[in-house]
Protein backbone atom coordinates (compact mmCIF):
# COMPACT_ATOMS: atom_id res chain seq x y z
CA UNK A 1 0.00 0.00 0.00
CA UNK A 2 1.44 3.56 -0.67
CA UNK A 3 1.44 6.31 1.42
CA UNK A 4 -0.55 9.57 1.32
CA UNK A 5 0.27 12.19 4.14
CA UNK A 6 -1.49 15.15 4.13
CA UNK A 7 -0.50 18.61 6.20
CA UNK A 8 -2.32 21.76 7.03
CA UNK A 9 -0.54 24.75 6.94
CA UNK A 10 -2.70 25.67 9.94
CA UNK A 11 -2.08 25.34 13.94
CA UNK A 12 -5.23 25.06 14.86
CA UNK A 13 -6.74 22.03 15.97
CA UNK A 14 -9.91 20.78 16.91
CA UNK A 15 -11.51 17.32 18.41
CA UNK A 16 -13.88 15.29 16.02
CA UNK A 17 -15.42 12.08 17.02
CA UNK A 18 -15.75 9.43 14.80
CA UNK A 19 -18.32 6.93 14.56
CA UNK A 20 -16.25 4.12 15.70
CA UNK A 21 -16.36 6.49 18.93
CA UNK A 22 -12.90 7.38 18.75
CA UNK A 23 -11.60 11.21 18.69
CA UNK A 24 -9.18 12.77 16.06
CA UNK A 25 -7.67 16.00 16.02
CA UNK A 26 -8.25 17.70 12.79
CA UNK A 27 -7.73 21.14 11.49
CA UNK A 28 -10.76 24.07 11.85
CA UNK A 29 -11.29 26.81 9.37
CA UNK A 30 -13.82 29.23 8.74
CA UNK A 31 -15.98 30.37 5.54
CA UNK A 32 -13.77 32.16 3.23
CA UNK A 33 -10.40 30.87 4.71
CA UNK A 34 -7.84 29.84 2.62
CA UNK A 35 -7.22 26.51 2.98
CA UNK A 36 -3.48 25.21 1.90
CA UNK A 37 -1.11 22.70 3.09
CA UNK A 38 1.10 20.15 1.41
CA UNK A 39 0.59 16.52 0.29
CA UNK A 40 2.92 13.68 -0.11
CA UNK A 41 3.31 10.53 -1.48
CA UNK A 42 5.69 8.19 -1.03
CA UNK A 43 5.95 4.46 -2.67
CA UNK A 44 6.81 1.63 -1.04
CA UNK A 45 10.52 0.54 -0.54
CA UNK A 46 11.52 -0.33 -4.02
CA UNK A 47 8.54 0.27 -5.65
CA UNK A 48 7.28 3.24 -8.17
CA UNK A 49 3.92 4.68 -8.71
CA UNK A 50 2.22 4.70 -11.86
CA UNK A 51 -0.50 7.39 -12.66
CA UNK A 52 -2.58 9.15 -15.19
CA UNK A 53 -2.71 12.11 -12.21
CA UNK A 54 -2.78 13.29 -9.19
CA UNK A 55 -5.58 15.64 -7.59
CA UNK A 56 -6.85 16.78 -4.64
CA UNK A 57 -10.94 17.31 -3.67
CA UNK A 58 -12.26 19.72 -1.15
CA UNK A 59 -15.87 18.52 -0.71
CA UNK A 60 -18.70 19.79 1.10
CA UNK A 61 -21.32 16.82 2.26
CA UNK A 62 -24.04 15.81 3.69
CA UNK A 63 -25.19 12.19 4.78
CA UNK A 64 -28.23 10.60 5.29
CA UNK A 65 -28.15 7.77 7.87
CA UNK A 66 -30.53 6.27 6.62
CA UNK A 67 -29.04 6.05 3.23
CA UNK A 68 -25.95 5.50 3.79
CA UNK A 69 -22.78 5.88 1.26
CA UNK A 70 -24.98 8.52 -0.51
CA UNK A 71 -23.38 11.68 -0.63
CA UNK A 72 -24.60 14.89 -1.51
CA UNK A 73 -22.05 17.64 -2.23
CA UNK A 74 -22.82 21.09 -1.92
CA UNK A 75 -19.37 22.10 -2.41
CA UNK A 76 -17.20 20.55 -4.82
CA UNK A 77 -13.29 21.90 -5.44
CA UNK A 78 -10.51 20.51 -7.77
CA UNK A 79 -6.89 21.04 -7.25
CA UNK A 80 -5.07 19.38 -10.22
CA UNK A 81 -1.37 18.04 -8.40
CA UNK A 82 0.23 16.63 -11.43
CA UNK A 83 0.52 15.19 -14.91
CA UNK A 84 1.14 11.99 -15.69
CA UNK A 85 3.95 10.45 -14.87
CA UNK A 86 6.12 8.05 -12.45
CA UNK A 87 6.87 8.45 -9.04
CA UNK A 88 10.02 6.44 -7.41
CA UNK A 89 10.37 8.14 -3.69
CA UNK A 90 8.60 10.65 -1.74
CA UNK A 91 6.57 13.38 -3.62
CA UNK A 92 5.58 16.27 -2.16
CA UNK A 93 2.93 18.56 -3.50
CA UNK A 94 1.66 21.88 -1.96
CA UNK A 95 -1.82 22.96 -2.91
CA UNK A 96 -4.35 25.88 -1.64
CA UNK A 97 -7.72 26.95 -1.84
CA UNK A 98 -8.22 30.34 -1.73
CA UNK A 99 -11.08 32.13 0.01
CA UNK A 100 -13.24 29.01 -0.03
CA UNK A 101 -17.07 29.73 0.48
CA UNK A 102 -18.19 27.38 3.49
CA UNK A 103 -21.42 28.85 4.56
CA UNK A 104 -22.51 25.74 6.56
CA UNK A 105 -21.01 24.60 9.41
CA UNK A 106 -19.35 20.88 10.62
CA UNK A 107 -22.91 18.61 12.28
CA UNK A 108 -22.72 15.46 13.32
CA UNK A 109 -26.37 14.48 14.38
CA UNK A 110 -28.68 11.21 15.06
CA UNK A 111 -29.28 10.68 11.53
CA UNK A 112 -27.45 13.26 9.07
CA UNK A 113 -23.96 14.40 8.93
CA UNK A 114 -22.19 17.14 7.34
CA UNK A 115 -18.69 16.88 6.69
CA UNK A 116 -15.73 18.97 4.90
CA UNK A 117 -12.90 16.70 3.72
CA UNK A 118 -10.29 16.85 1.13
CA UNK A 119 -10.05 14.09 -1.21
CA UNK A 120 -6.34 13.29 -2.72
CA UNK A 121 -6.62 10.34 -5.82
CA UNK A 122 -3.84 9.16 -7.49
CA UNK A 123 -5.37 7.83 -10.65
CA UNK A 124 -3.49 4.55 -12.50
CA UNK A 125 -3.96 3.20 -15.57
CA UNK A 126 -4.35 -0.55 -14.59
CA UNK A 127 -4.46 -0.65 -10.83
CA UNK A 128 -7.73 0.91 -9.03
CA UNK A 129 -7.15 4.62 -8.00
CA UNK A 130 -5.14 5.87 -4.75
CA UNK A 131 -7.67 7.34 -2.51
CA UNK A 132 -7.17 9.07 0.74
CA UNK A 133 -9.10 11.56 2.78
CA UNK A 134 -8.59 13.94 5.43
CA UNK A 135 -11.41 15.46 7.41
CA UNK A 136 -11.33 18.76 8.64
CA UNK A 137 -14.19 20.82 10.82
CA UNK A 138 -15.82 24.00 9.54
CA UNK A 139 -17.34 26.44 12.19
CA UNK A 140 -18.76 29.81 11.17
CA UNK A 141 -19.71 33.13 13.42
CA UNK A 142 -22.78 35.07 13.70
CA UNK A 143 -22.78 38.59 14.96
CA UNK A 144 -24.81 39.46 18.04
CA UNK A 145 -28.74 39.74 15.98
CA UNK A 146 -29.72 43.29 16.20
CA UNK A 147 -33.48 42.42 17.46
CA UNK A 148 -33.54 39.98 20.73
CA UNK A 149 -36.81 40.20 22.24
CA UNK A 150 -37.10 38.59 25.51
CA UNK A 151 -39.93 35.66 25.78
CA UNK A 152 -43.30 35.87 27.60
CA UNK A 153 -45.56 32.79 27.67
CA UNK A 154 -48.75 31.61 30.36
CA UNK A 155 -49.07 28.13 31.57
CA UNK A 156 -53.28 27.57 32.78
CA UNK A 157 -55.63 25.41 33.50
CA UNK A 158 -58.99 26.72 34.05
CA UNK A 159 -59.78 27.20 37.66
CA UNK A 160 -56.87 24.78 38.59
CA UNK A 161 -53.16 26.90 37.70
CA UNK A 162 -51.82 29.90 36.09
CA UNK A 163 -48.44 30.60 35.72
CA UNK A 164 -46.36 32.81 33.69
CA UNK A 165 -42.45 32.57 32.59
CA UNK A 166 -40.23 34.76 30.97
CA UNK A 167 -36.91 34.29 29.71
CA UNK A 168 -34.75 37.44 28.88
CA UNK A 169 -34.12 37.20 25.38
CA UNK A 170 -34.96 34.68 22.78
CA UNK A 171 -31.66 34.75 20.49
CA UNK A 172 -28.31 33.14 22.83
CA UNK A 173 -24.82 32.29 21.66
CA UNK A 174 -23.30 28.72 22.38
CA UNK A 175 -21.83 30.29 25.60
CA UNK A 176 -24.29 32.42 26.76
CA UNK A 177 -26.91 32.12 30.22
CA UNK A 178 -30.65 31.80 30.20
CA UNK A 179 -32.12 34.27 32.71
CA UNK A 180 -35.42 34.16 33.51
CA UNK A 181 -38.31 34.36 36.06
CA UNK A 182 -41.85 32.43 36.61
CA UNK A 183 -44.45 33.90 38.23
CA UNK A 184 -47.40 31.83 40.10
CA UNK A 185 -50.48 33.76 39.55
CA UNK A 186 -52.72 30.63 40.63
CA UNK A 187 -52.15 27.89 42.25
CA UNK A 188 -54.63 25.04 43.11
CA UNK A 189 -52.94 21.87 42.18
CA UNK A 190 -50.30 20.56 44.35
CA UNK A 191 -47.60 21.13 42.38
CA UNK A 192 -44.40 18.25 42.89
CA UNK A 193 -41.75 19.62 41.37
CA UNK A 194 -40.68 21.50 38.10
CA UNK A 195 -37.73 21.12 35.27
CA UNK A 196 -36.69 23.19 32.80
CA UNK A 197 -35.47 21.19 29.58
CA UNK A 198 -33.40 22.30 26.74
CA UNK A 199 -34.20 20.17 24.10
CA UNK A 200 -32.93 19.53 20.19
CA UNK A 201 -34.78 18.57 17.33
CA UNK A 202 -33.40 17.28 14.52
CA UNK A 203 -35.66 16.80 10.81
CA UNK A 204 -34.48 14.99 8.25
CA UNK A 205 -35.77 14.46 4.61
CA UNK A 206 -38.78 15.85 3.57
CA UNK A 207 -42.58 14.84 2.77
CA UNK A 208 -43.31 11.09 3.74
CA UNK A 209 -39.47 10.17 4.02
CA UNK A 210 -39.37 13.17 6.88
CA UNK A 211 -37.78 12.28 10.22
CA UNK A 212 -37.38 13.49 13.18
CA UNK A 213 -35.41 13.33 16.24
CA UNK A 214 -36.03 15.02 19.73
CA UNK A 215 -32.86 14.78 22.16
CA UNK A 216 -32.98 16.17 25.63
CA UNK A 217 -29.84 17.62 26.35
CA UNK A 218 -29.99 18.92 29.49
CA UNK A 219 -32.54 19.08 32.57
CA UNK A 220 -32.73 21.52 35.06
CA UNK A 221 -34.76 21.65 38.24
CA UNK A 222 -35.97 24.54 39.07
CA UNK A 223 -38.30 24.04 41.93
CA UNK A 224 -38.72 20.79 44.54
CA UNK A 225 -42.08 21.32 46.04
CA UNK A 226 -45.36 23.53 46.43
CA UNK A 227 -45.65 26.75 45.57
CA UNK A 228 -47.90 28.93 46.59
CA UNK A 229 -49.88 31.56 45.03
CA UNK A 230 -47.72 35.11 44.69
CA UNK A 231 -44.27 33.51 44.75
CA UNK A 232 -41.43 33.87 42.25
CA UNK A 233 -38.90 31.45 41.12
CA UNK A 234 -35.25 32.64 39.28
CA UNK A 235 -34.26 31.03 36.38
CA UNK A 236 -30.35 30.87 35.69
CA UNK A 237 -29.02 28.19 32.86
CA UNK A 238 -25.57 28.37 31.86
CA UNK A 239 -25.55 26.97 28.30
CA UNK A 240 -21.67 26.34 28.41
CA UNK A 241 -21.78 22.97 30.18
CA UNK A 242 -23.93 21.37 27.10
CA UNK A 243 -22.96 19.85 23.44
CA UNK A 244 -24.97 22.47 21.83
CA UNK A 245 -24.48 23.65 18.12
CA UNK A 246 -26.11 26.85 16.32
CA UNK A 247 -29.45 26.28 14.84
CA UNK A 248 -29.68 25.12 10.94
CA UNK A 249 -32.34 25.83 9.35
CA UNK A 250 -33.10 23.67 6.13
CA UNK A 251 -29.49 23.03 5.40
CA UNK A 252 -29.37 22.98 1.49
CA UNK A 253 -33.01 21.19 1.54
CA UNK A 254 -31.79 18.51 3.32
CA UNK A 255 -31.99 18.88 7.76
CA UNK A 256 -32.88 21.26 10.22
CA UNK A 257 -31.86 21.78 13.72
CA UNK A 258 -33.70 23.64 16.05
CA UNK A 259 -33.68 24.25 19.96
CA UNK A 260 -36.68 24.62 22.28
CA UNK A 261 -36.93 25.06 25.75
CA UNK A 262 -39.61 22.94 27.75
CA UNK A 263 -40.76 23.94 30.90
CA UNK A 264 -42.35 20.65 32.51
CA UNK A 265 -44.73 20.87 35.78
CA UNK A 266 -45.59 17.41 37.30
CA UNK A 267 -47.98 17.19 40.25
CA UNK A 268 -48.57 15.23 43.22
CA UNK A 269 -50.57 12.09 40.78
CA UNK A 270 -47.44 12.14 38.38
CA UNK A 271 -49.82 14.18 36.06
CA UNK A 272 -46.90 16.09 33.51
CA UNK A 273 -48.26 19.45 32.36
CA UNK A 274 -45.74 21.14 29.98
CA UNK A 275 -44.73 24.14 27.44
CA UNK A 276 -42.03 24.42 24.94
CA UNK A 277 -40.57 27.83 23.14
CA UNK A 278 -38.28 27.51 20.64
CA UNK A 279 -35.29 29.15 20.76
CA UNK A 280 -32.57 30.30 18.31
CA UNK A 281 -29.08 29.50 19.29
CA UNK A 282 -25.50 30.91 17.36
CA UNK A 283 -22.24 31.26 17.51
CA UNK A 284 -20.06 34.51 18.61
CA UNK A 285 -16.96 34.94 18.16
CA UNK A 286 -14.91 35.36 21.40
CA UNK A 287 -13.22 38.34 21.85
CA UNK A 288 -9.22 37.57 22.11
Amino acid sequence: MQKIASRFLLLNYVPMKKENGQTLMVPLFHSQENIAGKISIEPLQGKKVDHIGVKVELLGQIEMYFDRGNFYDFASLVRELDVPGEIYERKTYPFEFSTVEMPYETYNGVNVRLRYVLKVTVTRPYAGSIIEYQDFVVSNYSPPPPINNSIKMEVGIEDCLHIEFEYNKSKYHLKDVIIGKIYFLLVRIKIKNMDLEIRRRESTGSGANTHVETETLAKFELMDGAPVRGESIPIRLFLSPYELTPTHRNINNKFSVKYYLNLVLVDEEDRRYFKQQEITIYRLQESS
